[in-house]
C-alpha cells in the first residue's frame, strides 16, 4: 500500500493487535525473525537506505489555537493586556481550514512566498504593495492524524469516542507569512499567510507508545469558564513531551531556539477532534489536525519567532563566530523542530525530525514525482 489510510480506517483494537504483534517479533527472544537472514534481509532495511514517505494521502488538514499562552501573548501584541483572548477563546477549540495539498515531508525546500503587504505599517489606509514576505516564521507543533471508521454526515464523534478515533502523533512547523497575514486576516483569518507551506515529521507516535508519558495539561483543569457538556473531558490530560527548535544558518551557526512541551496546550486533541466534528463534519482517516502553536510560559518556551523576537522589537541570539541574530526568517535558514519522551523506567520515544530550509522567493524547486512526499534518510 502507497499510504496508511487504509490501515487508518481499521478499528483502534487492530491498531493495538498490530502493534502487540511487531513488538512480539522483534523481542529479543523470539526467533522468526532473529534466526532466520533471509526474512530478516527481506523485511529490515537500514535507515540510511530508507526513502521515506508522508504517511498518508491527506483529505483535509485543519490547524488549531490551543495554546493559552501563545494566543495571549498574540492577544497583548496586537490588542493589547485587557483584550488578550478573544471572548470565544476558553470556551472552544478556535480553528481554521488549511490547504492539504501544501503539507510537505521533512526535509522539503520551502520557497519564501509573496503576496500584498501592508504599504504602511502605522496607516492601512494607504493599501498594499506586492512582494515577499520580510517576516517569515516558524509555528512548533504537534499534529494528529484521524483514524477509525468515518461516520455519516450529521454525526458527530463524542468525548467517549475521541480516543478511538486518534490515530497517531507527529511533529509539524505550520510556516507563517506574518506581514501577509497581518495585511489579510481580517475579517476571517489568515489565507495566503498559511496556504504555501506546511512541513510534518515522517513518523507516525501512537497514542499506546506515549501512554507512559501521560501528564496533566499546563492549565490542570478548565474551571474558569468549565466547557460546554460536550467538550467536558473527564481524562483532561496531556503527554509530557520535549520539544525544541533549531535554527541553523547558511553559515553553519546551529542555535536551539525554543524548548517547550505539548503539555503546554489548553485544549487536547480530543477537545478539539471533538469540537470539529460537533456540527456533523465528516472526518475522515488520514485527516491532519494541527495543534496550533505551542507556546510556554518562559521565555525560553515561545514557539514562533514573532513572540521571541516579540513582533520584531528584540533580536534573538543565535551565536557563532558571526554572533548571529535573527528577528525572523532569512533565506537560508534551516528550521529543525524535534520532540522526544523520556522517562526513567520507560525508556525514550522518538518523533524524528522535522526539518525545512528557507530558499530565496522566485527558487525553483524539481516538481518530479513526489515532491514534497519523499525524503532520503541521511
Amino acid at each position: 500500500q502507497k499510504s496508511l489510510n487504509e490501515f487508518m480506517s481499521k478499528p483502534a483494537n487492530t491498531w493495538k493487535e498490530v502493534r502487540c504483534r511487531l513488538q512480539d517479533l522483534f523481542q529479543e527472544k523470539n526467533a522468526i525473525i532473529r534466526d532466520n537472514p533471509r526474512l530478516r534481509d527481506k523485511v529490515l532495511t537500514p535507515l540510511i537506505d530508507c526513502i521515506m514517505h508522508l504517511p498518508a494521502e491527506i483529505g483535509d488538514y485543519t490547524d488549531f489555537y490551543s495554546s493559552r499562552e501563545h494566543a495571549t501573548n498574540v492577544g497583548i501584541m496586537f490588542r493589547g493586556k485587557e483584550n488578550a483572548l478573544q471572548p470565544n477563546w476558553l470556551h472552544l477549540p478556535v480553528g481554521y481550514h488549511g490547504r492539504a495539498s501544501s503539507v510537505f515531508l521533512s526535509g522539503t525546500d520551502i520557497v519564501r512566498p509573496s503576496g500584498q503587504l501592508q504599504k504602511n505599517a502605522k496607516d492601512p489606509s494607504l493599501g498594499s504593495v506586492y512582494g515577499p514576505c520580510k517576516l517569515l516564521d516558524f509555528e512548533l507543533e504537534v499534529a494528529f492524524f484521524v483514524g477509525g471508521k468515518s461516520l455519516p454526515p450529521g454525526q458527530a464523534i463524542s468525548m467517549d469516542e475521541a480516543h478511538e478515533h486518534i490515530f497517531g502523533y507527529c511533529l509539524m512547523n505550520d510556516w507563517s507569512a506574518r506581514d501577509i497575514q497581518k495585511w489579510e486576516y481580517v475579517p476571517l483569518g489568515p489565507f495566503g499567510s498559511k496556504n504555501f507551506a506546511t512541513t510534518i515529521s515522517p513518523w507516525i507516535v501512537s497514542p499506546l507508545a506515549l501512554e507512559p508519558f501521560k501528564c496533566p495539561t499546563s492549565a490542570k483543569e478548565q474551571s474558569d469558564p468549565e466547557p460546554l457538556e460536550y467538550l467536558r473531558d473527564p481524562d483532561y490530560s496531556s503527554y509530557d513531551i520535549l520539544l525544541a527548535v533549531d535554527i541553523q544558518t547558511k553559515n553553519g551557526t546551529r542555535a536551539t531556539v525554543t524548548k517547550s512541551n505539548f503539555a503546554n496546550l489548553y485544549w487536547t486533541p480530543r477537545q478539539q477532534l471533538v469540537h470539529h466534528s460537533i456540527t456533523g463534519c465528516c472526518m475522515r482517516p488520514g485527516d491532519l489536525l494541527g495543534s496550533g502553536t505551542i507556546s510556554g510560559s518562559t521565555d525560553e518556551s515561545l514557539g514562533s519567532m514573532l513572540e521571541l523576537s516579540w513582533k520584531g522589537e528584540r533580536e534573538v541570539k543565535l551565536g557563532g563566530d558571526n554572533c548571529e541574530t535573527r528577528k525572523f526568517l532569512q533565506d537560508g535558514d534551516t528550521v529543525i523542530i524535534s520532540g522526544i519522551g523520556s522517562k526513567d523506567g520507560v525508556g525514550r520515544v522518538g518523533f524524528g525530525a522535522c526539518v525545512g530550509k528557507v530558499l530565496e522567493q522566485g527558487s525553483k524547486v524539481a516538481p518530479g514525482p513526489g515532491r514534497g512526499s519523499w525524503v532520503k534518510m541521511e
